[in-house]
């Protein structure tokens, strides 16, 4: 059983026990849950942001503690002051070290879309990112089968929110690809080993469907990787420990998209010339 194995099982066991502490009908109540969902797409496509879906993780199963005691409120308005396009919160206790109560800190703070960061198998868990102010779940192909993902997939639309579709290779992106899903993730950690290798974004970005907005997720530590991956198609960024492994996640992050525009602003002479 891999590590993604273990979280699975052990969030079926956590989805039952929530069940039975807070109820749907208690989460109905919530003052977010008949507030609109904010596009995770669209802001990923606006000209003025970098693209990046700046991530606010404690920990993780593969590093351990990697910032456990950050401070929400100040990282991720910092993250959208520095030129974030979104945020990605991780709720995942057990393994991440987070909980549905930084989200709700990050939405208090924020208006920009946010991303529910979990590991989603049950419609009971898109109810509760309803309640607690994100616009945006995360599925995983590698977690569910194929026509579970297009159920829950189809059950978030109906509540507004997006959904970040996760693959690994060509195989799970041709299988859960939907008429629910506009955003198709990459995630360039190979869930075995937990090494990074962004060459898989590049090599998965000629197959997914044109029109998709596509998000490279893990391994970026370089503004030079993000400027290659643009010219691959790719729109949105999800970075995480890169600017968690910071003392000041915000400082780093401020730093890196900084970095980025300049790489950016260099390249239209280039591409002008050519």
């Amino acid at each position: 059983m891999n590590i993604l194995d273990q979280i699975i099982a052990h969030k079926y066991k956590e989805v039952e026990e929530r069940k039975a502490l807070y109820p749907v009908k208690l989460l109905e109540k919530s003052l977010y849950f008949e507030t609109p969902c904010l596009s995770l797409e669209r802001y990923l496509l606006r000209p003025d942001k970098s693209g990046i879906i700046a991530e606010i993780k404690r920990k993780s199963p593969s590093k351990g503690d990697i910032n456990p005691y950050v401070s929400v409120e100040r990282t991720s308005i910092g993250y959208m002051q520095a030129g974030a396009s979104a945020l990605s919160i991780l709720t995942d206790s057990h393994y991440f070290g987070g909980k549905n109560e930084d989200l709700m800190v990050a939405r208090k703070y924020n208006y920009c879309p946010i991303l529910r960061k979990d590991f989603t198998v049950d419609e009971y868990q898109i109810v509760e990112a309803k309640s607690i102010g994100a616009d945006a779940i995360l599925l995983i192909a590698a977690a569910l089968e194929p026509n579970r993902l297009k159920q829950l997939a189809a059950f978030a639309r109906s509540f507004g929110l997006e959904v970040l579709l996760e693959v690994h290779n060509q195989n799970e992106l041709e299988a859960t690809l939907c008429e629910d899903v506009t955003i198709v993730g990459v995630n360039n950690r190979n869930l075995q080993t937990f090494q990074t290798d962004v060459a898989l974004s590049l090599e998965l970005a000629q197959h997914i469907p044109a029109g998709m907005t596509k998000v490279s997720e893990s391994g970026m530590k370089s503004p030079k990787t993000l400027v290659e991956l643009q010219q691959a198609g790719y729109n949105g960024f999800l970075i995480g420990e890169t600017f968690m492994t910071d003392g000041r996640p915000e400082r780093a992050a401020a730093e890196f998209i900084r970095e980025l525009r300049h790489l950016q602003q260099d390249l239209i002479p280039a591409q002008s010339q050519a």
